[in-house]
Formats: C-alpha cells, sequence, structure tokens
C-alpha cells in the first residue's frame, strides 16, 4: 500500500498508519486528506486487521493545515471552498466511522485540525510533553469541519474555551478534558499504546465492532422507549452470534474463545 504522505504497517492483525511528512510537522494538504480516506476505508474492509494505530513521524503529531494547502485556499470560491472542506469532513468521518478500533499515538505537538484527527479516534495515548491548540480563530477562522468530533472528545465547556481562545494547552489539561486517554513518558509511549493494542485484539472482533456502534449510537440519544427497545434488540442479537455463543461457551468451559487461536 505506497503512499506519498503516509507510512503503511501491517503485521500481527494491527495496522500503523504513520503521517509521514516530518519536514512540514506533518501538516496535511490534499494528498494527505485523500490517503487518508482511501487507507482507512481499505483497512475497515480487511477481515484480517483487528485493530489500526494512528501515528506520526517527527517532532510534531500534526500541525494541522499545510501552508501551501492554505495559500490556494485563500483564492478559492464558496463551491471550491465546500469541495474542499467536504474532502476534510469525510477523512473524519471515515476514521469515525471505521469499524475497526482506532488508537491515536500522539508523539508530538497537536494543533488545529490535528486535533480533529485525533478527536475521530476510539482512544488517544499522548506523550507528556505534547502541547494542543485549537487555533483557528487566530486566523479568522473556525474550526467547523472538526468541531462534531473535538466537542464529542473534550466535551462543550472546554471546548466552548479553547475553540473562543487559541490557548495552547499541555497533555495534562487534555487529560483533563477527557480529549486524551493516557499521558504517558516518551519511553512509556510504545507500551502503552502496545498494552491498549493487546486488550483490544483479545476480545471478540464483532463484538468491538458493535460496541463502537454502541456508543455512537447511544451517547447523543435521548433516554426514550425507542432507544431502550433498540438496546434489547442489540444485546438479543449479539448473543444469538457465533462470536456471542462462543465467547459464552469458553468462558463456562475455561478455555481460551476461537478469535485467539
Amino acid at each position: 500500500m505506497a503512499m506519498e504522505t503516509l507510512d503503511i504497517q501491517i503485521a500481527n492483525r494491527l495496522a500503523t498508519v504513520t503521517l509521514n511528512r516530518p519536514d512540514v510537522r506533518n501538516a496535511f494538504n490534499e494528498t494527505t486528506i485523500a490517503e487518508i480516506t482511501q487507507v482507512f476505508r481499505e483497512l475497515d474492509g480487511n477481515d484480517s486487521i483487528r485493530a489500526i494505530v494512528l501515528a506520526a513521524n517527527g517532532s510534531a503529531f500534526c500541525a494541522g493545515a499545510d501552508l501551501n494547502w492554505m495559500k490556494k485556499m485563500a483564492d478559492y470560491t464558496h463551491e471550491e471552498n465546500l469541495a474542499d472542506a467536504g474532502q476534510l469532513a469525510e477523512m473524519l468521518r471515515t476514521i469515525y466511522c471505521c469499524s475497526k478500533p482506532v488508537v491515536a499515538k500522539v508523539q508530538g505537538d497537536c494543533y488545529a485540525g490535528g486535533m480533529g484527527l485525533v478527536a475521530a479516534c476510539d482512544i488517544a495515548v499522548s506523550v507528556d510533553t505534547a502541547n494542543f491548540c485549537l487555533s483557528e480563530v487566530k486566523l479568522g477562522l473556525i474550526p467547523a469541519t472538526i468541531s462534531p468530533y473535538v466537542i464529542k472528545a473534550m466535551g462543550e465547556s472546554a471546548a466552548r474555551r479553547y475553540f473562543i481562545t487559541a490557548e495552547r494547552f499541555n497533555a495534562v489539561e487534555a487529560h483533563r478534558t477527557g480529549f486524551v486517554h493516557e499521558v504517558v513518558t516518551a519511553d512509556m509511549l510504545d507500551a502503552k499504546v502496545a498494552e491498549i493494542i493487546k486488550a483490544l485484539v483479545s476480545n471478540s472482533p464483532n463484538a468491538v465492532k458493535q460496541a463502537k456502534r454502541l456508543v455512537q449510537d447511544v451517547a447523543s440519544r435521548e433516554l426514550t422507549p425507542a432507544l431502550i427497545a433498540a438496546t434489547v434488540e442489540g444485546i438479543a442479537v449479539i448473543r444469538a452470534s457465533d462470536e456471542g455463543r462462543e465467547g459464552v461457551r469458553s468462558f463456562l468451559e475455561k478455555r481460551k474463545p476461537d478469535w485467539l487461536m
């Protein structure tokens, strides 16, 4: 899977997608956006993949939009801006809706659109020296396209502050808001991500897929009889699934389930 702006590694049921533009702090342009979208679609359909890590080479995880790309956008018409923003939105949606669990491995600073990439992932692990910033208002812009994911990740209150102040904040604050799940030293980053991946691939692939969808379906819905009925239907269906039956049988028989064989 050769890419111009990404490095892709697949081994032991794990795919690692690495942003590979360290000379521009992994800022993304239209090529990066198209490649990320393509890769995640392909990995989503690959039954041999059980989890995905989104990582980056160099000192920064992602500095947001590439300056040369931004220069081109300055002369775009409204229609061109709509099409361009639509591609970015589709990239984020593709990551967020990927049926495989996605772990963001944040080894350095993460700004603007880079925060959208992290927020679209299911789990985020950050090095303790990373800084974060939603810097759009400094440029007369707003973080519109990334907002559904960032607000879900850090909550409305924190998003309101950082959207309008464009303050830089550290990994401890990112953890406090819930934007990242783990903060570790640089020498522990690989080990912590590996620990999480081990947990993910030990579980039923179908149950992980359905559990991810469950959170997305339930999180923003009002508690109604229809929602309760949907959750009842969900557990009934998965209990009768092949992996559901195998998981219960293996537990009762004190053996490993067949997805670990």
